[in-house]
């Protein structure tokens, strides 16, 4: 091993299973997988059936991860060098605190709970990686990228290499299981494929408002069943990713519906754990596939713990902030989009917001992601009219409420609909319960930003762009924001007068425009 190499490990809790891999960083960033080990655990059917975690399967976890724990102790990598996932089983568990809690005082470990566009941004990651060759094909149409786990259906539609939109749907192999199992005293594969078409059909209309599905060329399969799919019908075509012909998957799958689980086990060499949910990941692949033009699917082989271990594996965290800033960009027009905004006067203020942001850097003292956060509400903060004009501050944080954009989490999220719904005249009071629930350091960023909002919206007040770019100057008193202009300008300023109260109560300062 090289002096300057790192040892990593990361932990996924999942919803069948525990897995854990331990990987070597090298200083230019590639890495290779020293050791890995899988455990099954029916955590998922414990939380989709009943709401929370059972004991049994409490303390069976505990005693997997102390197993897991050994075997980093054994390789001799130091806790902050580890990192614990868990996805939709313990995000969902009503006791995911006492697990966390009980994990922890047993373990050592600290577990990470990663919501649903988490999972959707660590899978992109490791996929852009593995399918590295791809990239410039991908990059000249559209491709969608799916994950099917045990608990959530994960989906990013990508429009020329572009992230138009990233959704986490609450389909998954155990969820369906526990759904379909009771319609019968025996498990109908038939039953299991219509269930799925009826819940699929209903998400494919709100896909087909942000990207039109039967334009999509690319198809890429991310997880177990998608390769185990490709080890038996695909064929390897760089080092990292599988291809199957459309044809050769569709027919795979008819050979395992006709065959019952112990059959699966027993004929194509699976655990029980991974034949359970072998059919109905399989037909969620296809029903997605079948709304696309595309003829192969592409199946990359990476883990969402492959996109933890490239996030650490980086040596440039600038490029990656913007890089990751883009594909929030780029998803947060593809909403805006999908509610007919005004995307001329929201990308523009939203430019100006920015600018604003960089020069009262010693005044609002925030970071680069509250920057992100800014852009994302300033380019949306009129997306309420597509609702009703009247009160559209008020619709656009329900809109926000109630959205994904790709790479923001539920609380960035909740943040940015805040912000839109005090862009206008309103302030926070105890009722707004949305306001309330934040902690208080979110609560005061949300003002900040809010202020800075009022100020960039008061600059384009008349939807002209008149105002290109803006210089701020500090007087004892007051913020000069002096405006590169072309045209008359009285309308913003007038504007600014009465949209810059909520600056001055919050940075203490006047702002005028000249």
């Amino acid at each position: 091993m090289s002096a300057k190499a790192r040892q990593v490990a990361v932990v996924d809790i999942g919803s069948s299973a525990i897995r854990t891999v331990v990987a070597e960083i090298i200083p230019n960033g590639e890495w290779r997988t020293l050791d890995q080990a899988t455990k099954p655990i029916p955590l998922g059917r414990d939380v989709f059936r009943s709401g929370v975690i059972s004991t049994e399967s409490m303390r069976e976890a505990i005693a997997i991860l102390r197993g897991f724990r050994e075997l980093l102790d054994g390789w001799q990598i130091p806790m902050e060098e580890v990192r614990v996932i868990a996805t939709a089983a313990i995000r969902e568990a009503r006791n995911r605190d006492t697990f966390l809690d009980r994990v922890k005082i047993r373990t050592g470990l600290r577990i990470d709970v990663v919501e649903g566009v988490e999972e959707n941004h660590l899978t992109y990651v490791a996929v852009q990686h593995a399918i590295n060759d791809l990239r410039p094909q991908i990059a000249r149409s559209s491709a969608m990228i799916l994950e099917v786990g045990g608990g959530t259906t994960e989906i990013m539609l990508l429009q020329r290499g572009k992230m138009v939109a990233a959704h986490s749907l609450r389909i998954g192999t155990v969820r369906v299981e526990q759904q379909v199992r009771p319609l019968s005293t025996l498990r109908s594969n038939d039953q299991i494929e219509e269930y799925l078409r009826e819940n699929i059909r209903v998400n494919q209309d709100v896909l087909d408002a942000e990207l039109r599905l039967d334009r999509i060329r690319f198809f890429v399969a991310v997880g177990g069943d998608a390769r185990i799919a490709a080890a038996r019908v695909g064929r390897q075509e760089a080092e990292h990713f599988s291809v199957i012909d459309r044809d050769d998957f569709v027919d795979f799958i008819r050979t395992v519906q006709r065959r019952n689980i112990d059959e699966c086990v027993r004929e194509l060499s699976l655990t029980y754990n991974e034949a359970e949910g072998l059919l109905p990941a399989l037909v969620t692949y296809k029903l997605f596939m079948e709304a696309t033009q595309a003829d192969q699917l592409i199946v990359p082989d990476v883990s969402i713990r492959d996109g933890v271990i490239l996030q650490i594996a980086t040596g440039d965290p600038e490029k990656m902030r913007l890089a990751y800033s883009s594909q929030v960009l780029t998803s947060t027009l593809g909403l805006g989009r999908k509610y007919h905004f005004d995307e001329k006067h929201g990308v523009h203020v939203a430019k100006l917001a920015a600018q604003l942001f960089d020069q009262l850097e010693e005044e609002h003292a925030m970071d680069g992601h509250a920057k992100l956060l800014l852009r994302v509400a300033a380019t949306l903060h009129d997306i309420g009219n597509y609702i009703r004009a009247s009160g559209h501050h008020k619709h656009g944080q329900y809109i926000l409420d109630n959205s994904e954009v790709f790479g923001l989490s539920r609380t960035d999220m909740r943040i940015v609909a805040n912000v839109v719904r005090y862009h206008r005249r309103g302030r926070p009071n105890s009722a707004h319960t949305s306001y309330v629930s934040l902690r208080r350091e979110q609560r005061m960023n949300v003002l900040k930003l809010a202020a800075i909002l009022r100020v960039a919206d008061a600059l384009d007040r008349g939807h002209a762009q008149r105002i290109t770019d803006v210089e701020v100057e500090r007087t004892d008193d007051d913020i000069v924001v002096r405006c590169m202009c072309v045209g008359d300008i009285s309308i913003e300023q007038n504007a600014l007068l009465t949209k810059g109260t909520l600056f001055e109560e919050i940075y203490g300062y006047r702002v005028v425009a000249i």
